[in-house]
Formats: structure tokens, C-alpha cells, sequence
């Protein structure tokens, strides 16, 4: 602490204010980390002790400080956690104070230890049924949770469950969000390694032991076990009594994680996802904190929490766009856990079949050690890809799938083999038009088309969320039975099975069928048992599942993901359908793969055809360089948006004309966002380019810190961005 022990800097919850200085009582003990809670006005909220030269500020006198209220029981958060919400917070242009809110996000840091009420259907069901109530009796079968989570999961509001509760339709319960796990035991299984695996595992396990930051870029093709070769990395952690953080892309990927692990350990490690109760996430923050739970599996927002004791982080499927956050806090899991490492001295794993270019640029810069297995577990072979051109093979009217997959779907039928089709879009169609004056539904709030849903008979906008039932006629014309739905989506794909094979047991994989670990354990249950024959899904399915009778992938699309300016568009349709090929096969029954292209010429398709990863990954490398774009060059987004069009347009020019001169360092707009409505909000940006040598942090923030722009323009910066809608 610094030689004043009566007053300290605390940074507090609120992204509106930097570090406030306080007063410590006399007799109350505090140092760099601790929780406390202090006043602001006359409310009392949360904030951690900080040391006062990482946030200079003015000198207050003494006698004006206001004293500390309370120091929560709680370990302190430790320095290196401390440097990492800093530098967080300095490369992505957030406030600390909304980089500490993921640290302390679930609350349990400021709870007490009272029971958690929760609540349970008991069958008892009022004499008076509404349709919300009537949901509420169709949603919550076997759920038990708090008001506000069984509102949330029945889609109804608070008051409806708070009325069945008076009328005794549910059942009370306390929960205790504190209770002793029992920890993994790293020789639980017996484990057999091939020799690839067992060389990688034991330079994972002798990084472990080393206790010394190193980053690791895990490269080895879909089915060749890097799952298991991690595992032996999370052992000699366990032996080490040390933590592991496993980041996983999707929280429907938990499930079947978890089943993996318990079968390697003889327990389950703790989970940590948007999926768990409030019981659950105050139970689990208490026991990694405290350094009880040994190994965390989660999402992105898991590698903020504080650990007593990491030693060992793991990123896996490390190629992910998932793991990088589009709002809040703009930043991306897989750098922020090579910087964590750094901070906390200890090993990292990128784990991933078809990493990303930024990645590998790194193995060849030096600064990461690449690990590779080059060939698939226990003798399965990789599967045969073949592209099918859409211009000579060409579907029926009105169906999707060519005549060469179709033949290959009914034989794969015939042998009791199962079927992937994948195709990245979501519901029915995604548009909805008038046959009879060409109206395209839109959304309200964004400049997008309606999503037809017809599982749930909706219309719904898959950016802000807006949902509509569909319409009898049309909005513009009121003509009716005018609309028709254009284009494919996954439900419309599952139709057109159902009618070419009715016998089969079909089912669709997306975010809105598979939203929990428990839905994804179901579906993986069904496979496993022989349940479905034929899956449809989005780019849920193309990572980490493995069904050993999945002999079958076609991809009903593959020209989605080279539409539009993306930079990454290639590489990331190579890694996706790479990915979901990768599901085919993957036991002793050989896979196959058919692609639907009408461009079975370009780059992407060819080298996934002829297995040429390397020389994809080559050319596109290539590409960049030659125009200056990540990773050789650096790139940030300022997204500027209002309700108001025109204050949004002006501080867009304002920012556009105010960007400094200096070399390598080059300001593109403003100009529209392709999504130039979203949530209501008109939506301007602008593009920042500059070499590796210019400090483009320290450059963007001496420059934007002098605009003033009105109170209710936000303007976002978002650093090394993935979207650019």
C-alpha cells in the first residue's frame, strides 16, 4: 500500500467516473485488490482498491474524503488480474470501471449468504387460464429458478409468475449459493495416446511445470484428439494444485464438454455461462475465487474472473468469431487470454483444426511455438470432398438440394448411416415479399428483412431481436395470400427432407432450437442413440461434436459467406466448411462430403476439394500483405449512432475532419454503416488504418478526447474489428 494508510484510491462500478480517493476507518484493514464498498451521494456501491500511480489524479484534501463503508469477506483481486483489466480496458477504448463489471459481473461478490429463493411448478393450476399463463405451464415443465429467471425462460413478465406464485401454482424452495465440490482426479481414466498425441502432451504438460508464460497454437485436423492431448495439459495442473480455464466458442458445446471431461476425471469441472441460475453463478464465482474449483469451463466472459490460483488457460476451437464481443466492451477472448497469460506467468493453449491467420502469423513471428497432429485419432481417415456445381447439377424447382446429394442422402438412409446439412442461416427464409408490389418486409428498428420462422409462425429480425406474427396480407398493398418467402433457410431445407425422405428422423441445429447445455445434451443423446437419421443445422454443428455413425455432410450453400466486403470472408467459409466437414467420418466408416457451389473454381472451394489448407492459408496470408490488412496493418472501427440521423451524420463529418496527419496512420468515411439502423438507432463509420509501427491507441485517444459531440450521440471504437456491418 502506498505510505498513506488512511486514504486509497478505489476504482468504482460506474463507467461514468474514474477513481474516486477515500478515507479507511481506523481498525479496518484494506490493500491493492480489496472489494469494498464505498459511498457515492447517498448510495453505497461496490469497487476495488487500487494502486494510486496506475490512475493519477488531483490531490484531495484529506478532511474532504468520505470513508470507506465496508471491506467485503472476500480474496482480493490479484495484480496480475489488476494489470489485465487495465490493459483491457487501454487497447479497447473501454472505461476500466466496465472492464471490472466482468470481473465482478455475477454478483456474488456483493451478495450475502442468505439462501437463494427459488421456485418450482407443482401441478396445482388455477381455475382461471390466460394464454400467458398457459405458456408459462408449457415452458417450465421440471424448471426451478428465481421470479426473474422463470419469467425470462417463459417469456412473460415478472407479474404473471408473481400471480401464479399468490394463486399457489409453485413451489418454494431455498437454495444455498454455497457448497463443496469434489475435485477432478487427473489419473481417474486410463488414457491412450498415439505417438503425435503423446509427444504434443508432453510438451504441454512440461510447460505446466514450468510455471512461465509461453503461447501454444494447437494445430491438428478435425478428429485427430487435441481434446485429449489438452487434457494431459489440465492433469498436471490438477497435480500442481494449480486452475485451468477451458474457453469454449459456444455454451452448447458445454454439454458434451463436460461428458468428455467427466469421463477423463470422475467429475465435472465448474461451468460458466449465460445458461446458469443466479444460485448457480454466485455457487460457482465463490469457488473459483476461493480456488476450490480446480478447473472452469465457460464462455468468453469466463477469463475475467478471478482465480486464486490459474495456471494453465486453454482456448478451444481459438478461430471462433464468437470469441470476440461486438458491444460493451469490444474485445477479443483469444488475444485477452494470451495477454492474461502473460500477466499471470503461465502456459496458453489456442487449440483449433483451422486457425486463424492472425494466429499463425504469430507462430511465424516467433512468438507463438505451433504444436501439430498431423492425422486423425485411431486410424480414421479424413473424408472425401467433392464440390457439386449448382449451374450443371441443378435442384428441381423450388428445392435446394441437387440431384448428386439427394442420391446420396437416400443411400446413406439405406446403410442406417446419419446425414449433416449444413447451411448458415437461420429459419425458413430469409425474405418475405409481396408477390403483388414487390413490398419486402422489414424490420422497424433496423434496415433488415424480416426472418420467416415458421416453427414458431414468426417474423422475426435476427440483429435487435424484434419479433412480429406473420401477416394474413400485406402491409403495403393488403392484398392477401401475396406473401411468399424467398430464399432458403434451415427449416425450409429440413421441409424439403421430410418431403424427399418421410421415413426419416429429422432434426434442425440452430441457436433457436439448441439455446442451453441442456438442449445440446439432449441432441447429442439422440445421435448417439441412432435417434435422428438427418440433421439440419447452422454453424452450431460445425465444431466439436463427434458422432462416430455421421458418415454424410453436404453443404447446401457455400457461396453465403463470400458475399459482401468482409476481409475475412474467405478464410472464415474455408474454416467453417472445413469444420462441418470435419464432422464426417470420424470413426472407422469412412465420410464423404458434397459441397453446392455455382463457383467451383474459387480459391476457397478448390482448396477444400483437393485438401490444400496450407496453400489456402498461404495465398490468402499473401493477399493481405500485399494490401496492407491485418495482420500485417492494424484496423479500428468508429462507429458513431443516434436516434437522430442528422446529429449522428454530423459528429461522423466532425470526427472525419478532425483525424489527425500522420504517417501511416489513415482515416476512411464517414459513411453509412451497411446497417445504417440498428435498434432504432441510425448508425454511421468510419475506418482507421495504420501500420504496426504507429501507436494507434495513444494517436485515437489524444484525438477523440478533444471532440464534443450532443449527449445523445454514442460513439463507439471498436479495435481490430471482425463485423464491419
Amino acid at each position: 500500500m502506498n505510505r498513506d494508510h488512511s486514504r486509497v484510491r478505489v476504482l468504482l462500478l460506474n463507467a461514468a467516473l474514474g477513481p474516486l480517493d477515500y478515507s479507511v476507518p481506523e481498525g479496518m484493514h484494506v490493500e491493492y485488490g480489496s472489494i469494498v464498498m464505498a459511498p457515492l451521494g447517498p448510495r453505497k456501491i461496490p469497487g476495488v482498491v487500487w494502486e494510486a500511480e496506475r490512475f493519477p489524479a488531483d490531490e484531495i484534501d484529506a478532511n474532504k474524503l468520505r470513508p470507506i463503508l465496508e471491506v467485503r469477506e472476500l480474496p482480493p483481486l490479484s495484480a496480475p488480474l489488476r494489470r489485465l483489466i487495465e490493459w483491457t480496458a487501454q487497447y479497447y477504448f473501454a472505461s476500466p470501471a466496465s472492464v471490472l463489471r466482468m470481473v465482478l459481473s455475477s454478483g456474488a461478490a456483493f451478495s450475502d449468504k442468505r439462501p437463494i429463493v427459488e421456485y418450482q411448478l407443482n401441478g396445482n393450476v388455477p381455475d382461471r387460464m390466460t394464454p400467458q399463463r398457459e405458456q408459462v405451464f408449457a415452458k417450465l415443465v421440471d424448471v426451478q429458478g428465481t421470479i426473474s429467471e422463470l419469467a425470462y425462460k417463459a417469456d412473460v413478465s415478472i407479474a404473471v409468475i408473481r400471480g401464479l406464485e399468490k394463486l399457489g401454482a409453485f413451489d418454494r424452495s431455498e437454495v444455498s449459493a454455497f457448497s463443496n465440490i469434489s475435485p477432478p482426479q487427473p489419473d481417474f481414466a486410463k488414457v491412450d495416446l498415439s505417438q503425435d498425441q503423446l509427444a504434443v502432451s508432453t510438451v504441454l504438460r512440461d510447460a505446466v511445470k514450468a510455471r512461465a508464460f509461453k503461447p501454444y497454437l494447437l494445430d491438428g485436423v478435425t478428429g485427430s484428439g487435441k481434446t485429449e492431448v489438452y487434457f494431459e495439459a489440465v492433469a498436471e495442473a490438477l497435480r500442481q494444485d494449480r486452475q485451468t480455464l477451458v474457453l469454449l466458442p459456444e455454451i452448447a458445446l458445454t454439454e458434451p464438454f463436460l461428458d468428455r471431461f467427466k469421463a477423463r476425471f470422475g467429475t465435472e469441472p465448474v461451468s460458466w455461462h449465460s445458461g446458469l441460475k443466479q444460485s448457480e453463478r454466485k455457487r460457482n464465482w465463490q469457488t473459483l475465487a476461493s480456488g476450490e474449483a480446480k478447473v472452469v469451463v465457460g464462455a468468453r466472459s469466463a477469463l475475467f474472473l478471478p482465480y486464486k490460483n490459474l495456471g494453465l488457460i486453454i482456448v478451444d476451437e481459438a478461430h471462433e468469431n464468437s470469441f470476440k464481443q461486438e458491444d460493451g466492451v469490444r474485445y477479443h477472448a483469444r488475444d485477452v487470454a494470451v495477454m492474461r497469460g502473460l500477466h499471470e506467468k503461465i502456459p496458453v493453449v489456442l487449440a483449433s483444426a483451422t486457425p486463424a491467420i492472425e494466429s499463425r502469423h504469430q507462430v511465424e513471428q516467433g512468438n507463438y511455438e505451433q504444436l501439430v497432429l498431423p492425422a486423425r485419432f485411431g486410424g480414421a481417415t479424413m473424408p472425401e470432398i467433392e464440390a457439386l456445381d449448382l449451374t450443371q447439377d441443378v435442384p428441381p424447382k423450388g428445392s435446394w438440394l441437387a440431384p448428386t446429394l439427394v442420391n446420396a442422402l437416400e443411400e446413406n438412409l439405406e446403410k442406417g448411416e446419419q446425414s449433416l446439412l449444413f447451411l448458415n442461416r437461420r429459419g425458413f427464409a430469409p425474405l418475405t415479399l409481396c408477390r403483388t408490389c414487390g413490398h419486402r418486409i422489414q424490420c422497424p428498428n433496423c434496415t433488415a428483412w424480416m426472418v420467416e420462422h415458421r416453427l414458431t409462425r414468426r417474423l422475426a429480425c435476427h440483429h435487435c431481436g424484434h419479433v412480429m406474427p406473420q401477416p394474413d396480407k400485406c402491409p403495403e398493398c393488403e392484398d392477401e395470400d401475396s406473401l411468399v418467402a424467398c430464399g432458403p433457410g434451415v427449416e425450409r431445407i429440413c421441409d424439403e427432407v421430410k418431403m424427399l425422405f418421410p421415413q426419416a428422423r429429422t432434426a434442425i441445429v440452430t441457436s433457436d432450437t439448441i439455446w442451453s447445455p441442456a438442449k445440446a445434451a439432449d441432441f447429442v443423446h439422440q445421435m448417439e442413440a441412432g435417434g435422428i437419421d438427418i440433421v439440419v443445422g447452422t454453424q452450431l454443428v460445425t465444431k466439436g461434436y463427434h458422432f462416430p455413425n455421421l458418415t454424410l455432410v453436404g453443404v447446401v450453400d457455400a457461396d453465403i459467406g463470400l458475399e459482401g466486403g468482409d476481409l475475412r470472408a474467405a478464410e472464415r467459409s474455408f474454416q467453417q466448411i472445413a469444420q462441418v466437414s470435419g464432422r464426417a467420418g470420424r470413426a472407422e466408416k469412412p465420410g464423404h462430403v458434397y459441397i453446392q457451389t455455382r463457383m467451383p473454381n474459387a480459391p476457397v472451394i478448390q482448396a477444400l476439394v483437393e485438401g490444400d489448407r496450407d496453400g489456402f492459408y498461404e495465398a490468402e496470408t499473401e493477399s493481405r500483405r500485399a494490401a496492407g490488412a491485418p495482420p500485417f496493418a492494424r484496423l479500428a472501427a468508429i462507429i458513431v449512432s443516434s436516434e437522430d440521423n442528422s446529429e449522428a451524420m454530423e459528429t461522423a463529418r466532425l470526427i472525419g475532419q478532425t483525424a489527425p496527419k500522420v504517417d501511416g496512420f489513415n482515416v476512411y468515411g464517414p459513411a453509412p454503416a451497411p446497417l445504417s439502423m440498428l435498434r432504432g438507432r441510425h448508425r454511421h463509420r468510419l475506418l482507421v488504418h495504420a501500420y504496426r509501427s504507429v501507436d494507434l491507441q495513444h494517436i485515437m485517444r489524444e484525438w477523440l478526447v478533444k471532440l464534443e459531440w450532443p449527449r445523445a450521440v454514442r460513439v463507439g471504437v471498436d479495435v481490430d474489428p471482425y463485423s464491419f456491418v
